[in-house]
Parts: C-alpha cells; sequence; structure tokens
C-alpha cells in the first residue's frame, strides 16, 4: 500500500485520520496515525478494517442494512462489539480475492470513506 497516497488523499480533504490494515484473517498488519488524529479514533479504523474484512464489504453498505428495521439490525453488537456500521472499511483486493481490508477513521463518514478507497487503490 503506498502510504504517501494515502496521506495526500488525507491531507487533500484536511482531516488528519487514522489508517489501518488488517490481513485475510482480520488480524492487525499495521496502523497509521496522521499528527492531531483523534486518538479514540485509533480502535474504531482497527474495527472499521476488521468488519470490512469480516463481512468482505465495505461497512457503508453494512451500515445502509444495519439501521432499525433492516436485515441486519443489530449487527454492531456482535463479534464482541468489534463490528462498526460507519463508513470508512473497505476490503482491500488483488484480482479476484480479497486479501485484507483497511479502515480510517477521524473524519466524517464520507471522508472516511474516500480515504479508505483511496488507500485500496493504492494497493
Amino acid at each position: 500500500m503506498d502510504v504517501g497516497r494515502v496521506r495526500a488523499t488525507a491531507e487533500q480533504v484536511g482531516q488528519p485520520v487514522n489508517v489501518a490494515v488488517v490481513d485475510s484473517g482480520g488480524n492487525l498488519v499495521a496502523h497509521i496515525r496522521m499528527d492531531r488524529a483523534w486518538i479514540g479514533s485509533v480502535d474504531i479504523a482497527v474495527n472499521k478494517a476488521f468488519t470490512a474484512r469480516a463481512f468482505d464489504l465495505p461497512t457503508a453498505d453494512l451500515a445502509d442494512n444495519a439501521q432499525p428495521g433492516g436485515q441486519f439490525y443489530g449487527i454492531d453488537g456482535s463479534n464482541h462489539g468489534r463490528v462498526m456500521i460507519f463508513a470508512g472499511g473497505v476490503p482491500l483486493r488483488a484480482g479476484d480475492e480479497i486479501v485484507g481490508a483497511v479502515g480510517v477513521s477521524g473524519g466524517s463518514g464520507d471522508q472516511d470513506r474516500d480515504i479508505a478507497e483511496a488507500a485500496a487503490a493504492a494497493l
């Protein structure tokens, strides 16, 4: 992953963030905390990456179905509370294979999603 590209995207949107990467087993393999990024977002970034890999879909897509009345309502209480239904988690693919995921936290949902997508594209 091109860390410089991820950092440049975060700087472009004007938001310092935490970026976490997990492998295909959902295990943390890398974390970057930009200067002034919220400390409270560290765990959120890690858990967004875990969630994107655990369910092999962007966390924003899971969020759409996790609202009251949705088919996955309450899913955020599963996996010992690790499931994040905020935008910013994206699976990482090598061809058709999912090889891990990235999670970004510290900005708005749209900012986190955009930075995560840039990170996935930089793989």
